[in-house]
C-alpha cells in the first residue's frame, strides 16, 4: 500500500464528505429513515457514503471496501480492507449536537493501521500520517494541501486521578459500574469516534464501551489512537481488539492510554 497516496485520498474524501454533510445539516429539515436494525439513516449518511466509496474505489480498485451504508460490502472476507462509516453519530447529527464524524480507515492483518476522523461541525480533524504517527490538523482544511499539523500522543496517566470519556447516546448502568472501579478525576461525554481521539490527544485516559458497535464505528478512531501510542482491548479478556470478524461486529472494549492500570470486567 502506498501510504502517502492513501492518507492524501482519505483526508480529501473526508473533507468532501464533510462539506456535503454540513450542507444537509444546515437545512431546516431532512429526512430520517430507519434501517433494518432500526438505526437511523439520513440523506447525509447516503450522500457522504457515495462520495467516499466512489473515491476509494477509483484510487484503490484492488483493495476490498467495507462501508456501513452498503450491505453488499458486508460479505467481504479477509483481514485487509478499507472500512468506512460516512457519518458516525447519526443520532448526534439528527439532534444537531455536532458530535458526528466522518471515518475512513485501512485495516491490515486485522489491525487498523491508517485512518482519518473528521468532525466537520467541530472543525477538528485527526489522521495518521504515512509513517503511522497520528496528528491533529488545524486551519482551513484545504482539500489539496495539508495545513498546520501537530503530533498527538496519549497522556501520562495518573491512576489516582483519571479522566474518563463515555458515550453521549449510549451511556448505561454497566458502563457506570465499570467506571466506578477507577479513581476518576473528571468525566467527559462525547459522541461518535471523537472519544478515541480524546484519548489519543491526552484529553482523556480511558474510554470503556459496554455496548454494541461495529467495526466501521471504531476502525478510524482506533487507528488514530494506535498512532498516538494508545491501545484498544477487548473488555472481557484485555486482548487486542482485531478486525475482519464475521459480521464486522465488535465485542465490548476499552480504549486507553498505556499507563492506565486496567481493571477486570
Amino acid at each position: 500500500m502506498d501510504y502517502n497516496k492513501l492518507v492524501t485520498v482519505m483526508r480529501k474524501l473526508s473533507l468532501e464528505a464533510g462539506d456535503k454533510i454540513m450542507e444537509i445539516y444546515g437545512q431546516d429539515d431532512f429526512d430520517v429513515k430507519a434501517k433494518s436494525d432500526d438505526s437511523p439513516v439520513t440523506a447525509a449518511d447516503e450522500a457522504a457514503d457515495a462520495i467516499i466509496s466512489a473515491g476509494l474505489r477509483a484510487a484503490f480498485p484492488d483493495v476490498a471496501l467495507v462501508t456501513e451504508e452498503q450491505a453488499a460490502t458486508h460479505a467481504a472476507q479477509g483481514d485487509t480492507f478499507l472500512i468506512v462509516d460516512p457519518l458516525d453519530g447519526t443520532k448526534e447529527f439528527i439532534h444537531r449536537r455536532g458530535d458526528f464524524t466522518v471515518n475512513i480507515a485501512l485495516v491490515e492483518g486485522g489491525v487498523p493501521t491508517r485512518g482519518v476522523v473528521y468532525a466537520p461541525a467541530k472543525s477538528r480533524m485527526f489522521f495518521t500520517r504515512a509513517d503511522g504517527q497520528s496528528v491533529e490538523e488545524t486551519g482551513e482544511f484545504n482539500k489539496d494541501t495539508v495545513g498546520q499539523v501537530a503530533p498527538i500522543s496519549v497522556s501520562d496517566s495518573d491512576n489516582s486521578a483519571l479522566m474518563v470519556v463515555a458515550s453521549k447516546s449510549h451511556r448505561d448502568q454497566a458502563t457506570d459500574d465499570y467506571i466506578a472501579k477507577y479513581a476518576v478525576k473528571d468525566m467527559k461525554s462525547a459522541g461518535s469516534s471523537l472519544k478515541f481521539c480524546l484519548v489519543a490527544t491526552g484529553e482523556a485516559d480511558l474510554y470503556p464501551r459496554v455496548g454494541r458497535t461495529m467495526e466501521w464505528d471504531t476502525a478510524a478512531g482506533h487507528a488514530v489512537l494506535l498512532g498516538a501510542g494508545g491501545a484498544v482491548v477487548r473488555f472481557h479478556d484485555l486482548t487486542p481488539l482485531t478486525y475482519g470478524k464475521e459480521g464486522f461486529a465488535n465485542p465490548f472494549f476499552i480504549a486507553h492510554a498505556p499507563g492506565v492500570d486496567l481493571k477486570p470486567a
